[in-house]
């Protein structure tokens, strides 16, 4: 890396634009950077850093957006730093500039404008400049790619800080551990440890966790097995375990076993027991029943014999109402005869009390004739009735007429009081119509300003919601970037991997006896190895489709920011800068002014309508009033007809009425009259034959009863059972047949007999002693299965166990193997004689690396007594590796860097940081660093070690690198020639350059 121009604008002191050109400067390869304290010597080292990672070094970071800008810059210059350098053989130049909080250009107050970045490379073809990026995090990444180093990193060696390697030197090894450890990223290592350790705990808690399931299932199996397993007493994880489950798990199955065949013995010898028991009780109980059966049959004869009287009785009962059922339809015919006669006597008597005196001892013939004339003179009335009817009909006909000379005497005085006031009606319509359309036209002329306003609200309120749609499309903007930055710096890490291990894809490919393709050899004794977390080519591309992807969803949401921004500028053009609000008061104006316009002019029609309907109404008033005069012409001839019909019919009434108040109440004498006689003569005729009709039942009731063997009728009549006693009687007479016929069979059976000529049986013994053998059956059956499940769970849990034994054996391997590999890199195994860690052996390394790196410039700068040298040894409790010693060749011994004096620390310091940066650029990659400073240090050193320090430096240029000095020691000015000074003002610093071309 080669520095060629810097340009401040507005930085740190530096309140104007400041150019200092590297170029010229590192022509004499050692040049000074002083000025007074406080000038700003450090900023501009500040610049060069900001430049390239967008940030200064260690503790002067603070808030880079507003500390890095000069106090003394003009309100209208804006910071900025500028770069030119040459890195990786590219010329690239580099623009940032900061925050800048600006005032406004319209209004009061101020704004931030955002942090801004270019990288540009230089076409030595057309001999012009090319952007590459605008973005902070590409340019970002692509200059750390190209330097190979992070900011620590680059502010540690190519602007090597006051004292930092002084306290390097005389620093504990933990404190320089620290330093090492920033410096050459030993991150990994220490990755490596703590992986270890989280795959340590990791198989540790899965090895306790399956131990713990184990000693699950053992304890499970315990408690099926009983006292026949003893556990052993060991914890998850301890050694020995899973043996002593499994042997004790073995052990109790061959019990268990055991036990089963004992209890497979003693339920076949209950099962015979029981058998025997079950069989007795059945032949014991079936003798009972025989004996209760034939000692039922004997009770039952008895009580049979003691009913035998009552029996005979019932059969004579039943014989002799067999008989009276011949007599039964004769009795019945008498009684209903009897009945009959009775009702008619009744209804005769009743009809003969209803008869006036005049009839009362009438006989039937003479009823019968009075009832024929009083039909005949009710026969005569039916034209008095017409009369009659016809009379109401002209009293209700001369009621209409009177009520429909009121009803027109009405129709006439609404007419005349409704047109009374026509012409004021008509007047008032009129003006409401003139009204209604002045309002109409008013409501056209607001209609024509509505749509304008309505559509510029519209534009507004779209202008004002566009404005949050381009915020949110620029933070989505911004947020995909920031994706698709990630994404390609993804890909950038995965491609740098894969170029690190793309010997080990080679090698995939080798065959022996064939060329290689790199190096032509036929023989390949040590093809590289793939390592842990190596690249393909697969990963690469999918991260590059993962870029790719990325960068075309930024491109598509800077396409939909570009959309919201041109109609942003749209709705602006047609709302202008008048507030929405204001534009919605005008338009809600408008809106009520038109809807009260059209509120108003609503009503044409309807006035319209109702004028027409007035017009109307009028004539129907004027033809009702004209109709209504002739209707009572008419009414009057009418009156005077119905006047002479009603004296007609009158006189005609009066003659039929015969003294009754009306035709309808004479008839009604007539018609009582008619049915009185009538009645009174049928009832007289039913009771003659209703008395003959009894006569002639009962002779044909004696006939019956003498020829059925009764002395009278009433005998007949007394032994007829009904239906409930004769059913009765019958049941009675059956149930004595069965029982006397059951009671026989059963004193017929053999075994019956037998059974009562034997002793008593004694049931309960019996069951008792059954249900002794059914208890002992079920007891040893339990105890059978108890056995038999004993044994399946035992043979369930030990199949478990020893499979999870199996499962658990690679596990367990694993454990041990990475248990091993984590005490061995965390210093804390006993392999590990010097109980480093695997960091601080990598980090040892390095540092006898920096020692020698550092020796060759030490030995020069202090004519060869001084010899930097890596110690082992352990200090303190602490661990082994990052001890550093210097040796003395004058004495011949090794002793402790913090020995020496202030000026040997400081070359010995600047000998170690010229070595160190030596050392990381290698591990950097091997980026070339042409420039370099070195800050402060020099007022402690003598002229003559002063002299072999500068020609230390001085040597530097043999391998084409410029080397800058900044401090403020005078006697520098004079021995090196180039020179950048710092200028202190009251306006700001100032930079000058001498001695150069």
């Amino acid at each position: 890396m080669r520095l060629h121009r810097l340009d401040i604008t507005a930085f740190g002191p530096f309140g104007g634009a400041r150019t200092v050109d590297f170029d010229a400067l590192s022509a004499a390869g050692l040049f000074l950077l002083h000025g007074p304290t406080g000038a700003g010597k450090t900023s501009v080292l500040d610049a060069v850093c900001y430049a390239l990672y967008g940030a200064v070094p260690g503790a002067r970071q603070g808030n880079q957006g507003t500390n890095l800008r000069s106090d003394h810059a003009e309100p209208g210059t804006r910071t900025e730093v500028r770069l030119e350098l040459t890195v990786a053989g590219r010329r690239l130049e580099i623009i940032r500039q900061p925050p800048w909080e600006r005032a406004k250009l319209r209004g009061k107050g101020t704004t931030v404008d955002k942090a801004q970045t270019w990288l540009r490379e230089y076409d030595a073809t057309h001999g012009t400049w090319k952007d590459l990026s605008r973005s902070h995090q590409e340019v970002g990444n692509e200059v750390e790619q190209l330097l190979g180093m992070s900011r620590e990193q680059f502010c540690q060696v190519v602007l090597l800080p006051q004292g930092d390697f002084a306290r390097f030197l005389r620093a504990d090894a933990e404190a320089r551990g620290r330093l090492l450890g920033r410096l050459f990223d030993t991150r990994r290592f220490a990755e490596v440890e703590k992986h270890l350790a989280e795959r340590r705990r990791t198989t540790e808690a899965r090895v306790r966790e399956g131990d713990a399931a184990l000693l699950a299932d053992a304890h499970r199996m315990q408690q099926e097995a009983g006292d026949a397993m003893e556990l052993p007493e060991l914890a998850p994880g301890a050694p020995g375990l899973a043996e002593a489950v499994l042997s004790a798990a073995a052990v109790a199955r061959s019990t268990a076993r055991e036990r089963l065949t004992v209890a497979d013995c003693r339920l076949a010898a209950t099962e015979s027991a029981q058998a025997t028991a079950e069989r007795t009780l059945t032949d014991v109980r079936e003798l009972a029943r025989l004996q209760r059966r034939f000692t039922e049959a004997r009770e039952r004869a008895g009580r049979l014999q003691e009913r035998a009287g009552a029996h005979r009785e019932a059969q004579t009962r039943m014989e002799r109402a067999r008989k009276a059922e011949a007599v039964a339809p004769t009795l019945e015919l008498r009684e209903a005869a009897d009945a009959e006669h009775r009702r008619a006597t009744v209804a005769h008597t009743r009809a003969r009390g209803r008869l006036p005196d005049t009839w009362a001892d009438a006989g039937t013939a003479g009823l019968a004739a009075a009832a024929r004339r009083a039909a005949e003179e009710l026969g005569g009335l039916e034209s008095a009735r017409r009369a009659e009817q016809r009379l109401g009909e002209l009293v209700t006909e001369r009621a209409e007429l009177d009520r429909l000379e009121r009803d027109d005497e009405d129709v006439l005085r609404e007419a005349e009081h409704w047109l009374a006031g026509w012409d004021a009606t008509r007047a008032s319509l009129q003006a409401r119509i003139e009204s209604a359309q002045e309002a109409a036209t008013r409501a056209e002329q607001l209609a024509v300003q509505r749509e304008p306003t309505r559509r510029r609200l519209d534009a507004a309120r779209m202008r004002d919601q566009l404005a949050g749609d381009t915020e949110e499309a620029q933070r989505r903007a911004l947020a995909s970037g920031n994706r698709a930055l990630e994404a390609r710096r993804h890909w950038l890490d995965l491609k740098e991997q894969r170029l690190s291990g793309i010997a080990a894809e080679l090698a995939a490919s080798l065959t022996d006896g064939q060329p290689c393709a790199v190096c032509g050899a036929t023989e390949h004794p040590a093809p590289a190895r793939k390592v842990a977390g190596h690249v393909g080519r697969e990963a690469e591309e999918r991260a590059l489709a993962a870029s790719r992807h990325a960068e075309e969803q930024h491109a598509e949401d800077e396409r939909r920011l570009g959309v919201v921004r041109e109609a942003l500028a749209a709705a602006t053009a047609e709302a202008g800068d008048t507030p929405t609000a204001r534009l919605a008061e005008e338009a809600d104006r408008l809106e009520q002014e038109y809807a009260r316009a059209r509120r108003d002019s609503s009503g044409l029609h309807a006035v319209r309508e109702e004028l027409r309907r007035a017009e109307q109404e009028r004539e129907r008033r004027l033809t009702a009033r004209q109709q209504a005069a002739v209707r009572a012409a008419s009414r009057l001839t009418r009156r005077e007809t119905l006047d002479h019909e009603q004296a007609t019919l009158e006189q005609e009434l009066a003659e039929a009425r015969d003294g009754a108040d009306s035709v309808a109440a004479r008839a009604a004498q007539l018609e009582q009259r008619v049915r009185l006689l009538t009645e009174a003569a049928d009832a007289a005729r039913a009771a003659e034959d209703a008395a003959q009709r009894l006569k002639d039942a009962d002779a044909r009731l004696a006939d019956a009863a003498y020829r059925a063997g009764f002395d009278t009728p009433q005998e007949a009549a007394a032994a007829l059972l009904d239906d409930a006693a004769h059913r009765e009687l019958q049941h009675r007479l059956d149930d004595w047949q069965s029982e006397e016929a059951a009671v026989r069979a059963v004193l017929a059976e053999s075994d019956t007999a037998a059974a009562a000529q034997r002793p008593p049986a004694d049931p309960a013994t019996a069951e008792e002693t059954a249900i002794r053998a059914a208890r002992r059956l079920r007891e040893a059956a339990s105890a059978r299965d108890a056995a038999a499940r004993c044994c399946a769970e035992l043979d369930r849990l030990s199949a478990r166990a020893a499979d999870g034994v199996r499962r658990l054996a690679p596990l367990r391997e694993e454990h041990e193997r990475v248990a091993r590999l984590a005490a061995l890199t965390a210093g804390t195994s006993a392999d590990n004689e010097r109980r480093m860690r695997l960091e601080s052996y990598v980090l040892a390394a390095r540092l006898e690396q920096v020692a020698a790196a550092a020796t060759v410039r030490l030995q020069r700068m202090s004519s060869g007594r001084y010899t930097l040298v890596h110690s082992a040894d352990r200090s303190g409790r602490g661990r082994s590796g990052l001890g550093l010693h210097v040796v003395d060749a004058w004495t011949g011994r090794e002793r402790d860097t913090a020995t020496l004096s202030g000026g040997e620390t400081f070359f010995a310091s600047l000998a170690l940081a010229l070595g160190l940066a030596d050392v990381v650029t290698d591990e950097a990659g091997g980026v070339r660093l042409d420039t370099l400073f070195i800050d402060e240090g020099f007022g402690s050193l003598d002229d003559q070690t002063l002299d072999e320090v500068l020609d230390v430096l001085d040597s530097l240029r043999e391998r084409d690198r410029s080397v800058g000095i900044v401090s403020h020691v005078a006697d520098l000015r004079r021995r090196i020639h180039a020179q950048l000074e710092v200028v202190k003002e009251r306006t700001g610093s100032t930079l000058r350059q001498r001695g150069v071309r």
